[in-house]
């Protein structure tokens, strides 16, 4: 006997069950629909404001468009006195306003005057989950053998591994766009600037007397020249030590070259402090992204493993416990304006010039003719020998392939 179908109240209970279940589970297509559509009228009207004012400065005229820029450029160049880094939130407030929408359109007519009338141009730093993503690939190359290489590169292709996209800092430094052979040809001393010089100098007592390099870059007033160097001593400490130091390494390294926590670091006449200590002065190049200070095992009132830049104290009080460790690594701004291979190359030079000096003899003017050029050309292959070879013992310290400026 066929089974009879469902009565017209039970067609009824189960209609309004599925209206209720497709009410439960989300919005119908006609709600969808508008829902994009909403969601596309809200874009075009974005997209149709940052147009609108862009439109609305190139409609007050080259002038108004043109000041915003060199707003802008002077900004630069004052954070850049400081050597700080600028945010994308101090270009918003104090140079476009109300006007966010023309950030592009200022940063590229402030890129052209900054590289056109001063040789330099804005650079946007990297972040620091950017450079310990390169970190851990090249610990994942060093360590890894050719077959992981392999099986790494087929999960990419698979969508099983994927790599994370790079996001800007938004935040720039002022890097010079001069190629490095001007640079250096800009240093060297030329005879007839330092007869100039010295016609030029005011005459000053013995304790007073400024120092004349004879070069086309005037030295004797620019960056804080002792500042700089131990900045990069203490660069190539790190590099040589793996990319990364303790804290007691590192200051251990810096007393053996009568560096102690309460030398003074001499700064230049410019700067509102004529010296800083050295604990003030690891944390100014802190602040200004040349060493990235962190702190490895969580503190039992902090769950990361890592402290915040405000969190950090200023001075190496020695108050830490054994239950964590400070360490160093090169900031962001180290690798984007030095970069490794040049710190590399300045300790390289260094230590073959040391080394050219001890071996040099003393029978240099006995020697006449072909026998001195020869002697002359053995000595230079020498000193390229001495400095490829301790190039590539920097390159085995640090751990990897030594890495230009980003």
């Amino acid at each position: 006997m066929p089974r009879a179908g469902p009565s017209r109240s039970q067609r009824t209970t189960q209609l309004s069950q599925l209206q209720s279940q497709s009410q439960a589970g989300g919005p119908s297509q006609s709600q969808r629909t508008r829902r994009r559509a909403t969601e596309d009228e809200d874009e075009e009207e974005a997209g149709e404001e940052e147009a609108d004012e862009e439109g609305e400065l190139d409609g007050h005229g080259d002038d108004d468009f043109n000041k915003k820029a060199h707003q802008l450029v002077r900004l630069a160049l004052f954070q850049e006195q400081k050597r700080l880094p600028l945010r994308r939130e101090d270009i918003s407030k104090k140079v476009l306003g109300s006007k966010r929408g023309a950030f592009k359109a200022v940063f590229d007519a402030a890129q052209n005057v900054l590289r056109d009338t001063f040789g330099m141009e804005l650079i946007e730093l990297p972040t620091r989950a950017t450079a310990q993503e390169t970190e851990k690939e090249r610990d994942r190359g060093k360590s890894g053998s050719q077959q992981n290489g392999a099986d790494d590169h087929r999960q990419t292709i698979t969508g099983l591994k994927k790599k994370v996209a790079a996001q800007g800092s938004k935040t720039y430094i002022l890097r010079s766009t001069l190629h490095s052979t001007i640079i250096e040809y800009a240093a060297l001393t030329d005879e007839r600037i330092l007869e100039e010089e010295a016609g030029d100098a005011p005459e000053f007592d013995d304790d007073d007397e400024v120092r004349m390099y004879g070069s086309i870059i005037a030295w004797n007033s620019s960056d804080q020249l002792g500042a700089l160097g131990i900045l990069h001593v203490i660069l190539a400490i790190v590099l040589v030590n793996g990319r990364v130091i303790s804290d007691m390494d590192l200051r251990s390294s810096l007393k053996r070259l009568r560096l102690l926590p309460s030398a003074s670091i001499p700064l230049s006449a410019h700067s509102t402090h004529r010296s800083l200590q050295l604990d003030a002065y690891l944390t100014q190049l802190t602040r200004q992204g040349y060493l990235d200070r962190s702190r490895l095992g969580a503190p039992k009132n902090n769950k990361r493993g890592r402290m915040t830049q405000s969190q950090m104290p200023s001075q190496h009080d020695g108050s830490d416990s054994g239950e964590s460790t400070w360490e160093w690594r090169w900031g962001a701004r180290a690798m984007t304006e030095i970069g490794e291979a040049a710190v590399a190359k300045f300790v390289a030079e260094f230590m073959a010039e040391r080394m050219g000096t001890d071996d040099a003899g003393s029978d240099d003017d006995e020697e006449n003719g072909e026998v001195a050029r020869k002697n002359a050309k053995k000595r230079r292959d020498e000193a390229n020998n001495r400095l490829n070879a301790l190039m590539k013992g920097i390159e085995r310290a640090a751990g990897g392939e030594l890495a230009d400026v980003i």
